[in-house]
């Protein structure tokens, strides 16, 4: 239910993906359904392995989490299947059953942008222009924000928009991107 999530099952849909989600609540399996999942499995409530491996198991699994998260992602996945790790929010330790992974020819793979060349960095945001840009413009996919907060905004007694956003991202308690915003009078 994170933008990235959010975005993610709106571009698999797209793309005719059948699409599972996990999210830790009711209300944020909800956004995802709303946003075109197929099935949202609360992860605190159910078993997600179970659920997905009764459905012939995931292609493909999208991770923002890695950690413990890491485990049972390989055992849901179907053969040939892959988990691309993408942040490591639940930690950078996991350990998983090597033996599925060669069973069924499995990939885990990680991706970040921040080690990478420019130039490589540049080919992606062409192929983002031409493959994602039109499905935003079109309006087919859309981002989610959740809330706005004047970056360096801070009121009597509040601290600024950037500590109030950071406290709202820690809390977990939102659907979507958080946004700061940096007004003209902000950046004098």
């Amino acid at each position: 239910s994170s933008g990235i999530g959010l975005a993610a099952i709106q571009l698999g849909k797209r793309l005719g993906a059948e699409v599972f989600a996990t999210a830790g609540s009711a209300e944020k399996c909800a956004a995802c359904v709303a946003f075109g999942a197929d099935r949202a499995i609360c992860y605190r409530d159910e078993d997600f392995v179970g659920i997905v491996r009764a459905e012939g198991g995931a292609d493909v699994v999208l991770d923002m989490v890695a950690g413990d998260y890491v485990r049972r992602e390989v055992e849901c996945l179907a053969e040939d299947g892959r988990i691309v790790i993408i942040a490591v929010q639940g930690g950078v330790k996991s350990e998983f059953n090597a033996g599925l992974v060669l069973r069924r020819r499995l990939t885990v793979t990680g991706s970040t942008l921040r080690a990478r060349p420019v130039a490589f960095k540049g080919a992606i945001a062409q192929a983002l222009r031409q493959q994602v840009w039109p499905q935003l413009v079109a309006g087919r996919v859309k981002p989610v924000v959740h809330a706005q907060f004047a970056a360096l905004q801070a009121g009597e007694g509040l601290p600024s928009g950037a500590a109030r956003a950071h406290a709202l991202m820690q809390s977990g308690d939102h659907v979507g991107k958080i946004v700061l915003t940096w007004g003209a009078d902000e950046c004098a």
